[in-house]
């Protein structure tokens, strides 16, 4: 059951060429099911989204947002947080309208993804108190050489709405399955704390860390190093600071044959030379500070 407060994020999908596609939030998964939320961008010119409700198989009056939130062939991320009175929908971590509710939240028990769209994953997190949207950012994130999406989706396919999304304890580690190599892309999705100060992102192997990415509130900064058998290398701290405190985020770092690219909600932030080349020795993952995580993909 979908509760107050409880955000789902479709993860690395990708919008195609069609003219339209829609994620409803359903009162079941039968044929005719009433549905409390209808998400419905559409394509034409101009583009815009629809939101609705359907009871008894009555369609209510639309409201439309003259504005399109998912570039075409793209990939995106979409969030949908359950309060009292209303959905609060972000896309691409901008918050992008309210639509108040017409029929109880209570009664809601599955998504529903129809139209011309690859989704890759589903997400859903345990009430927490809201956190204000973050800034506008481009949607496009590198996929992964190889990269099939975790579900197929056929036209029309509901997905019940009661997995809930595994707990990620901070300080947090895990094994990066197979080690690095060109075209392993790394996902970290979570919400920065309101007061945060620092927080770190490690790729590890045996000796030392390969990658050190430490954004840091306090200075303005995102510091990369490297340190190898417990000696730091000289600091890169060119850049801006592309988090804000009490926001949601989403970190992508895609391994290339001579760098990291970093891709922060969406935009590229970061380029980072190997100083350590053997790639298939890195393979941990460590997050830690003022943060709380909602999806790893190692």
């Amino acid at each position: 059951m979908i509760r107050s407060h409880l955000p789902c994020y479709p993860v690395f999908s990708h919008t195609s060429l069609s003219c339209r596609f829609h994620v409803n939030l359903q009162c079941g998964s039968h044929s005719g099911a009433d549905i409390a939320l209808h998400f419905n961008p559409r394509y034409e010119s101009p583009g815009y989204v629809v939101h609705n409700t359907c009871q008894s198989r009555c369609w209510g009056s639309e409201e439309r947002k003259y504005e399109s939130p998912f570039p075409q062939g793209q990939p995106f991320t979409l969030q949908i947080l359950v309060e009292q009175d209303k959905y609060k929908i972000s896309t691409n971590g901008r918050h992008f309208m309210d639509f108040r509710h017409r029929i109880p939240y209570t009664q809601v028990d599955t998504i529903s993804v129809d139209g011309m769209v690859e989704l890759n994953s589903i997400a859903f997190q345990n009430p927490a108190p809201y956190l204000p949207p973050q800034p506008a950012f481009p949607g496009y994130i590198p996929p992964q050489a190889g990269y099939q999406p975790q579900y197929a989706v056929p036209p029309g396919c509901g997905f019940p709405a009661y997995p809930s999304a595994p707990n990620y304890t901070v300080p947090y580690k895990t094994v990066i399955n197979g080690g690095l190599y060109p075209g392993k892309n790394i996902v970290i999705n979570g919400v920065i704390n309101p007061s945060a100060n620092r927080i770190t992102f490690n790729l590890r192997h045996r000796s030392g860390i390969a990658f050190h990415y430490n954004p840091r509130f306090d200075e303005k900064v995102v510091v990369r190093n490297t340190n190898h058998m417990e000696q730091w290398g000289t600091e890169d701290r060119s850049g801006g600071l592309p988090f804000q405190r009490g926001q949601p985020f989403q970190v992508a770092i895609s391994c290339n044959p001579h760098h990291y690219n970093v891709f922060v909600n969406g935009k590229q932030a970061h380029t980072y030379k190997h100083r350590f080349t053997m790639l298939n020795d890195i393979d941990i993952l460590e997050i830690c500070g003022d943060l709380q995580l909602t999806l790893v993909q190692a």
